[in-house]
Formats: C-alpha cells, sequence, structure tokens
C-alpha cells in the first residue's frame, strides 16, 4: 500500500466511498417500505388504495422522509377543538367559526349546517370558498340549513401555526421565483406541477396533524372544501359527505380526495383524472367556482362592455395582485407600459394592492414616476361605493388604487370590481375561470398555464402573455377591434349552458346527498 501513487490511493478511497453509499443506500431501500408502514398504520383512510397500490421502496423512503421534514415525530392528536360562531360582519346571513376558550361545545342545531371549509392560503381558496357560500345564502337556494364558514386559520392553534408556516415558505418561493426569473422561475415551475402520488400522500398524512381542526364540527354536516387539506382532514375525522372543489386546470394527485366528491371545473380535468385511475365515483365534472352574483349579473355586465366599446368610452382593466404579492416586477411594468394610454383617456386602471403594502408602494412608485394621477380607496365602504358610481359614472381620475389593511377585502374587492371593469389582467389563477373578458398574464407556477389555455379555448381570455409589450398589445386590440365583443359573446353562450355554475352545483350536491344521509 505504500507503493501506491497517491493517485491510486485517491481512486481507491474514492471508490470505497462510492461502495459504501451504495450499500448505505441500498439498506435504505430494505428498510423504506418498514418506515412507509409505520408512518401510516394509524391513518383513517388509505392513500394508497385510492392511488393504484402502495409506492415501490424509493417512493416510500420519499414519502417517509419529506413527512419527517414536515412534522418531525409530533404525535397526531385527533380531538377537536370547541368551536363557537358568530355573524359576519362582512357577509349578511354567514356564520363564522372560531376557536371557543371556554371550552363550551356548540349547541345542536335543528339540522347540521352546510360548511364550507377552506384555508387561509394566498387568496384563491378563499375567494372560492366565499363564492361557494353565495349559493347557499340566498333565499331561493333550497337551502334550509345555515351556512358556515371554518377557516382553518381561524382556530387558535398549533395545527393552525403549521399551516401558516407552510404557507409562508411557499409564499416566499412564489415571489422569489417571480422576481428572479429564469433558470429560479423554471424549477419553482416544474416543483408546482410535479404533483405524484407522493404528493397525495405527503398532503394526506399532514392533514391528519390538522384534524383538531375540523372535528369540532357535527359529523353530520355536509363539507364544501376549497382546499384540499380541509377535504383529506374531513375524510380522516369521519365526515362522510365531503364534496372537494378542485383547484386549477391541471390534474395532479395532491388536489384529489379519497372518499370524497371530487368536483373539477372543466372536462379536460375530468378525462386527466380518470385516465390517473381516479374512481369514477370519486370524480364529477361540475363548472367553474364562481360566485352568484357574478353568474346572475353575466347579461347585465357584458351588455355594458359591449356598449361601452361602441360608444367609445375608455377601456376599464382591472389589475389584481395574488395573495402571495408575487408579480411585482411585471405588473409595474404593464402599469407604467399603459401610462400614454391612461393619459390620453383610453384606459382607466382599477389596481387592487390588496392587503400586500410591499404592491402598495409599488403601484405608487410606477403611477408617479409615469406622471399618473389617482384615486386611492381604502375600505369596503369604498369600494362599495365606487362601483354604484362605476355603474352609471366614470372615475374622477383614469386611475384608482385599492389597498386595505384588512384580508376579506383585498379578497373581495377584485369580486367587486369585475362588475363594472371590461378587463380582468390577472395571472392564470383562479380569476381564470371569471366570467368575464381577460388578459392572462404572466404565470406564477407552470401548473397555471393550463387554467389559460381553458380561459382562451372557451373564449372569455387569451393565451397566456408572458411578455409586457405582448400584454399591452392585447389592449390596443381591445381598443381598436371586435375582440372584447367576441368575449362577451362567448361568455354569454357560456353561461347558457351552466359553464360557470360550478359553485352552484357544489352547494345542491352537498345539500342533496344530506338529505339522503339523514
Amino acid at each position: 500500500m505504500t507503493d501506491l501513487q497517491p493517485w491510486a490511493v485517491a481512486l481507491i478511497a474514492a471508490a470505497a466511498s462510492i461502495a459504501g453509499a451504495y450499500l448505505a443506500w441500498r439498506v435504505v431501500l430494505l428498510l423504506a417500505p418498514g418506515l412507509y408502514r409505520s408512518m401510516i398504520k394509524n391513518n383513517s383512510v388509505s392513500v394508497d388504495d385510492f392511488v393504484g397500490g402502495p409506492p415501490d421502496a424509493k417512493g416510500a423512503f420519499k414519502s417517509w422522509l419529506l413527512n419527517y421534514f414536515n412534522v418531525g415525530k409530533r404525535a397526531a392528536s385527533k380531538e377537536g377543538y370547541p368551536l363557537k360562531t358568530k355573524d359576519s360582519d362582512k357577509v349578511p346571513g354567514l356564520k363564522v367559526t372560531s376557536r371557543n376558550e371556554s371550552g363550551a361545545s356548540l349547541s345542536a342545531a335543528a339540522k347540521p349546517p352546510v360548511v364550507v371549509g377552506t384555508i387561509r392560503m394566498g387568496f384563491g381558496h378563499h375567494r372560492i370558498a366565499y363564492a361557494a357560500t353565495s349559493w347557499g345564502l340566498a333565499d331561493d337556494s333550497g337551502n334550509d340549513r345555515e351556512t358556515w364558514f371554518h377557516d382553518f386559520l381561524n382556530i387558535d392553534s398549533e395545527e393552525a401555526q403549521m399551516i401558516k408556516d407552510m404557507d409562508k415558505a411557499y409564499s416566499k418561493g412564489s415571489r422569489l421565483a417571480s422576481e428572479m426569473g429564469g433558470q429560479v422561475e423554471k424549477i419553482w415551475g416544474s416543483f408546482t406541477k410535479a404533483g405524484d402520488e407522493t404528493s397525495l400522500r405527503l398532503t394526506y398524512q399532514f392533514s391528519e396533524q390538522i384534524i383538531p381542526l375540523i372535528n369540532g364540527l357535527d359529523k353530520n354536516s355536509p363539507i364544501i372544501a376549497t382546499h384540499s387539506m380541509v377535504a383529506c382532514a374531513a375524510v380522516a375525522a369521519g365526515f362522510k359527505n365531503v364534496i372537494n372543489l378542485v383547484i386549477d386546470n391541471h390534474a395532479q394527485w395532491f388536489v384529489v380526495v379519497p372518499n370524497a366528491l371530487n368536483l373539477v371545473q372543466g372536462p379536460s380535468n375530468y378525462h386527466s383524472f380518470l385516465k390517473m385511475g381516479v374512481p369514477e365515483e370519486n370524480l364529477a365534472l361540475a363548472g367553474h367556482w364562481i360566485p352568484r352574483d357574478l353568474v346572475e349579473g353575466i347579461p347585465d355586465a357584458c351588455a355594458r362592455r359591449v356598449a361601452r366599446r361602441r360608444a367609445g368610452k375608455p377601456l376599464r382593466i382591472v389589475v389584481p395582485v395574488g395573495g402571495a404579492g408575487a408579480q411585482r416586477k411585471f405588473i409595474v411594468g404593464f402599469v407604467g407600459a399603459l401610462s400614454g394610454l391612461v393619459k390620453e383617456g383610453k384606459v382607466q386602471l382599477f389596481l387592487n394592492a390588496a392587503d400586500h403594502a410591499h404592491m402598495k408602494d409599488a403601484f405608487v412608485g410606477a403611477l408617479e414616476s409615469n406622471g399618473m394621477e389617482y384615486d386611492n380607496v381604502t375600505d369596503m365602504a369604498g369600494v362599495i361605493a365606487f362601483k354604484e358610481n362605476m355603474m352609471m359614472d366614470e372615475p374622477s381620475k383614469n386611475v384608482t388604487l385599492f389597498s386595505y389593511d384588512d384580508y376579506f377585502t383585498a379578497v373581495a374587492t377584485t369580486d367587486i370590481l369585475c362588475n363594472v371593469a371590461d378587463v380582468l389582467a390577472c395571472k392564470p389563477s383562479e380569476l381564470a375561470f371569471y366570467p368575464i373578458p381577460k388578459l392572462m398574464i404572466r404565470r406564477v407556477g407552470d401548473h397555471e398555464a393550463y387554467s389559460a389555455l381553458r380561459a382562451s379555448e372557451l373564449g372569455d381570455g387569451t393565451l397566456e402573455l408572458r411578455e409586457v409589450p405582448v400584454a399591452v398589445k392585447y389592449v390596443k386590440l381591445m381598443l381598436s377591434t371586435n375582440l372584447l365583443e367576441v368575449m362577451c359573446k362567448s361568455i354569454e353562450n357560456n353561461n347558457m349552458i351552466g359553464l360557470y355554475d360550478g359553485c352552484k352545483n357544489a352547494m345542491r350536491l352537498a345539500l342533496e346527498r344530506a338529505d339522503r344521509i339523514e
């Protein structure tokens, strides 16, 4: 050995290291199935049965390791927190749940309430939840039960904090990817659409940890979930009537839930989930997740848009910011590029900075640097008054900035403004399915690209516009051609076949199933 050259010694050492690593990996693969079985042994629902069988050794190790990173050795509890309800100060007739610190249990109702469960992660899940409740609150909805809004993050607890920590990391990743672009954006994009069977195993396993956030509700309540973790926690807790509203237009395992009825918004998702192996009895095509007032207002809203266009009035564009607060770079560039059309009186901008202080600052900077005057609306009363005024009149300035301290108004503003705007310029998120002509601007995750495709094929939106000059070109097309009228006609045709009735159908199915069970 002493006669060996240094390079030979290094080569032997490297070979030994590689052999050792290989043997260690083989040992890990031998142990992985046992680790995985130990992880799932107390689960209430079998994800493996739902996805077509258990994982191979590599998948088992990946599932175990990532779950360990998520929750460590934390022992899951199933005991529900005592809850209380109060009347919503935002939505008449809606009950909002929270933790009852006194420990008293909820009093029994004549009929178990219909519960719309959600998680305040970004704006999309909350927006869909409020859309669903709107179909259960109207006098002619056929609902003889109370409608409850149950946000997991409204239940002050260790489990809620776990979710907040997870959301914080995701939002940070979205913002970084959007700002940095290039390879960082590509890596993040691939991450957001890689939802294989392991992703569902992880989602369900985490949901076993947060069962206490829903286990204080009546087990006979129908649950309409707008986040798959809510639906997973509900089926794990033993609820029998769970409807999961599937997001996006890209089929991934972690957005569907075993033992639930998974409703999808479009036929391509329905086909894809069937091909993946989701059982037919756990899947149905429902339509888009849209609030009642927007659906019922489609004929009048489209007529107003067409009349404005034919009269040569300014094109009203609402530009919202997503819940993660990403897109700053693109949106600021877009606003600046439209400054000429704004100053000429051809375009009006309704900018919703939501509750993101950094986006408000970015908007203000862009407006001031481009010499654009603006008004600022800062509360719910202001946005409602603005909407009522826009039904008959024009704004005092061509740019209106909406910015708030509270979350609900931040989310609701975009829905309210859609009634009086001509165009919605947004990333292809949950808003890609809304019944308003849309400019689908640069996505944050690759999974969103398929939602833009859905809008374009339906005729109520564009394909994804990834560059500011292309987005501006489409604005000019709407000013100079009949593109806006064509989109409005598509919306009216889509509405006639019930394409925007997804939340209406979800509420109907939840109530019908509840009556059969009782």
